[in-house]
């Protein structure tokens, strides 16, 4: 796993980093868990986090493939029973993903639409 932490922002909302990825703010800690996450440091602030903290894989405990294949059978158009059967978890665990998965999105939209530059020209039709 590279340390390229470019993609990566402070999470503490009182931090005056917070949400600006590429400040060069960011350290890796420590590493922990069997899958070697990096543990992330804010220069600014002092804060400590997790690398998946703030994403929908955040807190999971299914492998990795297993929780993409999930998420990407529900991207598809798959229902909950027909993911769960296919990647072979529990409905409410296909649920769970789901909800976890499509708030982050709803957040990552609002946010690329906010750094979005105006239109000039106004609404497109």
């Amino acid at each position: 796993m590279d340390d390229d932490l470019s993609r990566f922002c402070c999470l503490n909302p009182d931090c005056p980093d917070h949400g600006r990825r590429g400040r060069d703010n960011l350290t890796v800690r420590a590493r922990y868990g069997r899958h070697q996450r990096r543990l992330l440091r804010c220069r600014t602030c002092k804060a400590r986090f997790s690398e998946r903290k703030g994403t929908p894989l955040f807190d999971s405990r299914l492998p990795p493939e297993t929780a993409a294949a999930l998420l990407q059978h529900l991207a598809d158009g798959c229902g909950i029973r027909q993911t769960s059967r296919l990647v072979g978890v529990d409905k409410n665990t296909a649920v769970r993903y789901g909800l976890q998965a499509g708030g982050h999105a709803r957040r990552w939209h609002d946010e690329l639409v906010a750094r979005s530059p105006p239109n000039r020209a106004g609404a497109t039709r």
